[in-house]
């Protein structure tokens, strides 16, 4: 394996990362703000309101997208399967 199939198998790893971790911080962000915004309307600053919401939300998700998840981590395991056979 050379530099260039190195840093395309590093890249490709930086991708699915984000790819699996995006929703689930994209749907913390969401209600991260959501709260924010209830808290600052209503003048509630209790700063552990956010931590049950934020589990349920990102485990809903987690459940929603593990599908995704597998077949994604699935088919970056068969791409570095099939690069260690054929030595590229």
């Amino acid at each position: 394996m050379d530099a260039f199939h190195a840093a395309e198998m590093g890249r490709a790893a930086m991708m699915l990362v984000l790819t699996i971790a995006g929703p689930m911080l994209l749907a913390s962000l969401v209600v991260g703000v959501a709260i924010s915004l209830f808290q600052a309307l209503t003048q509630l600053q209790e700063p552990t309101i956010t931590f049950v919401p934020k589990l349920l939300v990102i485990g809903t998700v987690i459940l929603g997208s593990l599908p995704f998840i597998g077949q994604a981590m699935a088919g970056f395991m068969a791409r570095i399967a099939d690069a260690i056979v054929t030595g590229a």
